[in-house]
């Protein structure tokens, strides 16, 4: 099977929870391998662009007003998402380290996962 027909049936199977629980995965473990690499600086701009979209994304989808979220978790995604820039920004310079933006997706992660435990 090509990749391209193995990603064509992925996405009609895969849930838009499980897309976004898969993206964080892999993005994380970019910015995990990054971190044990010792990289700094701008040599961690791949792995922090990619979340910076990510987390783009998910503020452009929440403040979608036909966004099924409550109203208050749409909110609170967006202001997590307006941080996640910020101190990315913080990250590069060398203010920061890369270590809080990967506990805070590893937490997203964690929530995402917890109504499939609950259902399991």
């Amino acid at each position: 099977m090509t990749l391209s027909a193995y990603q064509a049936a992925r996405s009609r199977a895969e849930t838009p929870r499980s897309a976004e629980l898969r993206l964080l995965g892999e993005i994380t473990g970019e910015m995990m391998e990054a971190e044990e690499r010792g990289l700094k600086g701008a040599l961690l701009m791949p792995a922090l662009h990619r979340n910076r979209q990510m987390w783009h994304a998910f503020h452009t989808d929440c403040i979608d007003p036909n966004n099924g979220l409550p109203r208050e978790l749409r909110g609170q995604i967006v202001s997590l998402a307006l941080w996640i820039d910020r101190f990315t920004s913080d990250v590069i310079a060398g203010r920061e380290r890369i270590r809080e933006l990967i506990d805070v997706n590893r937490t997203i992660m964690e929530g995402l996962r917890a109504p499939q435990r609950a259902a399991a």
